[in-house]
């Protein structure tokens, strides 16, 4: 076999998750890394298996993906006698967990006891994954100057409107990270001139100041390490298909409740289900000022001036005008 058909991994996947498997897959392929997947190689209109049984000797590594979408494809007969064909060439059988998978499933057997690339939790989980494969530990590369200087107390607490910050700053720092969620509504609420009415609606946030949503961002990433803050959850929200122009997109919406953990089973979790610590879900917060806190408020609205309202939408058409200030103000 020529260099050329020889590949490096086999990423097994369930086919619902292909979207994220092929992402990875570009990544690998950029890296110099030979991936071999289904969509790339396998031609219509023969059977799978005896293609792959033409590479399976030869493939260097394999790589199990676990999406939303539980197992897949592995689970029949056929792709675990692929596997345990890895396993008994001493090849190395990575488990991955994609960043929607919204908890740990249970593996086969054969694979609970491998070290797990989690792409929900791990900043560096490309790198492991690729470690995994070529057996080469990627070099410690130096953490680059982080965007708000330590030292620099005012560019930490810049404001249009005289904000205050500093106290959100020491309770993120502490990783009080309730009191801090606490503390982003009420400071939104003062830069917006909303604190009478203490909600925030869609004119308020569409007109929100780009400093004071910069900085409230900022402070969230940089004391979360990068798995909090606004501009987090405005990726998770793009990569589920859609523009953050302020309109509402149900499918989009759900999927990004399931990905950041406010929905669980179909239902949005109550606040105080929420799991204040660095545990939860990439972009899980802050949540009281995009979800809780606003269909509280609507909900109460509702009921006062009695109509009725779909309290799940009206929220999540704030906080998808939200990222689209977010996006507007390059946060």
């Amino acid at each position: 076999m020529s260099d050329e058909d020889q590949f490096d991994v086999f990423l097994c996947h369930n086919s619902k998750d292909k979207p994220e498997v092929i992402e990875i897959a570009h990544e690998l392929t950029r890296q110099g890394i030979k991936p071999w997947l289904d969509k790339w190689e396998l031609r219509p209109g023969l059977a799978w298996q005896s293609l792959l049984e033409e590479q399976i000797e030869n493939i260097k590594s394999a790589a199990v993906f676990v999406g939303s979408s539980g197992f897949g494809p592995w689970q029949s007969q056929e792709m675990r006698a692929f596997l345990n064909e890895f396993v008994e060439r001493g090849c190395p059988v990575i488990p991955v967990l994609l960043e929607n998978t919204p908890q740990q499933p249970k593996l086969p057997i054969f694979l609970r006891g491998h070290t797990w690339v989690d792409f929900r939790t791990d900043t560096d989980a490309m790198e492991r994954l690729i470690w995994g494969i070529t057996g080469k530990r990627p070099e410690r590369k130096p953490k680059l100057q982080p965007v708000i200087q330590a030292d620099d107390l005012s560019s930490e607490i810049s404001s249009e409107k005289g904000i205050n910050y500093t106290r959100l700053r020491d309770l993120l720092a502490a990783g009080k990270w309730k009191e801090a969620d606490e503390e982003t509504f009420a400071v939104m609420l003062k830069a917006s001139s909303r604190e009478k009415e203490g909600w925030l609606d869609s004119k308020s946030i569409n007109n929100f100041p780009c400093t004071d949503l910069r900085t409230i961002d900022q402070l969230w990433v940089k004391y979360s390490k990068g798995r909090f803050g606004f501009s987090v959850q405005k990726k998770i929200y793009l990569k589920c298909g859609v523009k953050a122009d302020g309109e509402y997109y149900q499918e989009a919406w759900e999927k990004f409740s399931d990905h950041v953990g406010w929905r669980v089973k179909g239902n949005m979790i109550e606040y105080k289900e929420v799991a204040f610590n660095t545990s939860a879900p990439l972009g899980y917060l802050p949540i009281v000022v995009g979800l809780l806190v606003i269909q509280q408020r609507f909900f109460f609205l509702a009921y006062q001036h009695h109509f009725l309202t779909d309290t799940p939408i009206l929220s999540s058409r704030v906080i998808s005008i939200l990222f689209s200030r977010v996006v507007a103000c390059e946060a």
